[in-house]
């Protein structure tokens, strides 16, 4: 589970997930620095795996939970990639409903909606996905793309989602590096963030000194 909202750094670290794994090693890697979440791809684009790939991942990740990212399979279809895998979690990159996400909880699985902000209008896709009783993940919309292209939010409307999900579980995601994540978390205040791209060599490969620096600003590593 994420803290309460409204940690700060260095007091209460912010927990990290780093997602968009494909190998093994650097599953060991992140686990071994301190996150607390990682994540592999079953939605598409390049850092699409298998579910024997995946599964070499999470034996790699010694029980620290190991999301399974989502896009338009059906709640069947993520529940014989969940058993073949050993997943613990399971992000929806699509809208849920609240039917689905109950219906996910019930196996015992965490489940995290991701909300994908344009502009400000779409600050009301919060208040539906709200209602769907998990933690959300907030990124920016880039048009073709599920996530993993290293743009940011805008701070303001980071601001301004951290603001309408007061009180509710917010991992921040979109364009974090070890140069900027110390200071988005100081002044957007998510509960988590979530790391792909910035912390990689190409996609799909993690950069060792990158991912160490990213939770070592962090006070993890």
């Amino acid at each position: 589970m994420v803290p309460a909202a409204g940690s700060d750094l260095p007091d209460s670290r912010v927990p990290v997930k780093v997602c968009g794994l494909t190998r093994p090693e650097d599953a060991r890697l992140a686990v071994s620095l301190g996150a607390r979440y990682l994540g592999v791809i079953f939605a598409g684009g390049p850092r699409l795996l298998t579910p024997a790939a995946a599964r070499a991942v999470v034996a790699a990740a010694n029980g620290v939970p190991v999301y399974g990212v989502f896009g338009g399979q059906g709640v069947g279809e993520i529940f014989r990639i969940v058993d073949q895998v050993g997943l613990r979690g399971v992000q929806l990159h699509r809208d849920a409903t609240a039917g689905e996400t109950a219906e996910l909880r019930a196996r015992g699985l965490e489940v995290l909606a991701v909300v994908r902000l344009a502009d400000s209008a779409d600050l009301a896709l919060l208040d539906t996905a709200r209602a769907l009783g998990v933690p959300l993940l907030v990124e920016p919309r880039v048009p073709g793309h599920l996530g993993g292209t290293g743009t940011r939010l805008s701070l303001d409307l980071a601001l301004a989602a951290r603001d309408r999900l007061e009180g509710h579980p917010m991992f921040l995601a979109g364009g974090l590096t070890p140069d900027n994540v110390a200071g988005l978390v100081r002044e957007i205040r998510p509960d988590a963030v979530d790391v792909s791209s910035g912390v990689e060599q190409i996609p799909g490969v993690k950069d060792p000194e990158r991912m160490a620096r990213f939770l070592e600003v962090l006070g993890w590593a």
